[in-house]
This record gives structure tokens, C-alpha cells and sequence, in this order.
């Protein structure tokens, strides 16, 4: 086992001073590698030192500038940093250094959203989901995405997809219930809003909605 796998496994058991030390030594051993400063950088992102995290990311970069899952950490980093735009670039670079995996994918996706750019936020999150039809984060963003651009029909299976897979998502069975309601079925809006009060009692919005859609029924 290499260093930098002995490091991988220590961080995966969040040893992280151990997992440091081996990815201290192996950069020191080949300080011309990426990969020792790539690992290094997510191990800081993972234990909330950011700045220092960009700095090994950088450095990465520097040396391998095709070093996709570099750019991708970067813009992790960046997008906890509320930095979108600068995410956004980063994560398209990953991508056209060809790390195309679901995770770049949704976070492209999320930092186009958080922008308000939503026809490019749907564009990137369909593809996550495309790549991982388990990625229940992904379809419920998916899903918001197509809500927020009126393709209500769309946004509909997606939540109920949502549903499908994760029973006791409430945010899901709420936007149910909004989608419902917007396509005029009360009854099944209804039946929405309750189930997610029944999962989360202090879900305000669908308590909102269910009142809204009981007042309507009167």
C-alpha cells in the first residue's frame, strides 16, 4: 500500500492527523506529484481548513494542469465559500478534464442555481441524475429546477420518483402537494401536504398549503 492509499483509508476513518502524515511524507517523497496535494487539499476541506485547502489545490493545478479532480476539490471549496461563480469555473474545468461523474455534475448544477441561472442549473443536474439514477439529492434538485421554469408535469414525476425512493422525504411530498395543487387536484395536494406534516409535524409551508388548499375546498 502506497502513502498516499494509506493516507486515503486513515482519512476515511477520520484519522486525520495520521492521514496528514502520510500525505506529508508522500509529498515530500515526489513533491512533483499532483496527487499527494490533491488528497492533502480534501483532507483540509474535510476538516474545515479552507483557505489552506485552496493553496494545495492550487499547487496542484500548477503542477498537472489537467488534474480534473483538483479543479473539482477548488470548487467544493469555493462553494462552501458562497463563491458560485468561481465554483463554476472550476467545475467546468473538472468536467472538460473529463472527470465526468454525477457529484461534478450536481454541484455545477447547484452553483448555477444558486446564481439563478436555472435553465443551465437543469441542464447539469438531469445529467447527474442521468449518471446516477439513485441520486436522490439530485432528482429533488432536478425536480425544484423544472417547478421554478413551469414544466410542472415534469417537476411532478421527479418528486414523485423522490417519493418512490426516500418514503419520508417532506420537502418532496410538499412540492407534491404545490404541483397538486397548481394542477388543480385539492385532494391529492391535500394528501401531499399531510404526509409531510406526518413526516416533519413542524413543516410550515405545507402547513400553509394544507390550509390553503382547505380553505379553497370550503
Amino acid at each position: 500500500m502506497t502513502l498516499i492509499e494509506q493516507g486515503i483509508r486513515l482519512m476515511n476513518e477520520q484519522n486525520y492527523e495520521e492521514a496528514a502524515k502520510c500525505f506529508t511524507s508522500a509529498i515530500e517523497k515526489d513533491p512533483k506529484n499532483a496527487t499527494g496535494f490533491i488528497n492533502f487539499g480534501n483532507l483540509l476541506g474535510i476538516v474545515g481548513e479552507l483557505e489552506r485547502a485552496l493553496v494545495f489545490f492550487d499547487k496542484a493545478i500548477e503542477l498537472d494542469e489537467h488534474a480534473a479532480t483538483a479543479y473539482y476539490g477548488a470548487g467544493a471549496i469555493y462553494y462552501k465559500q458562497d463563491q458560485f461563480e468561481e465554483a463554476v469555473k472550476l467545475f467546468r474545468q473538472a468536467i472538460k478534464y473529463k472527470l465526468d461523474e454525477p457529484d461534478v455534475h450536481f454541484m455545477l448544477g447547484m452553483s448555477y442555481y444558486q446564481l439563478g441561472s436555472l435553465p443551465h442549473a437543469l441542464s447539469s443536474l438531469k445529467r447527474a441524475v442521468e449518471l446516477n439514477d439513485e441520486d436522490i439529492d439530485a432528482r429533488f434538485q432536478y425536480g425544484l429546477c423544472l417547478a421554478q421554469l413551469n414544466q410542472v408535469d415534469e417537476a411532478l414525476e421527479e418528486f414523485k420518483r423522490v417519493v418512490e425512493q426516500n418514503e419520508e422525504h417532506a420537502d418532496a411530498h410538499f412540492n407534491l402537494g404545490v404541483a397538486y395543487a397548481y394542477k388543480d387536484e385539492p385532494g391529492l395536494a391535500l394528501q401531499s401536504f399531510n404526509k409531510a406534516l406526518e413526516i416533519q409535524p413542524n413543516h410550515m409551508l405545507a402547513a400553509n398549503g394544507k390550509k390553503t388548499v382547505e380553505n379553497a375546498l370550503k
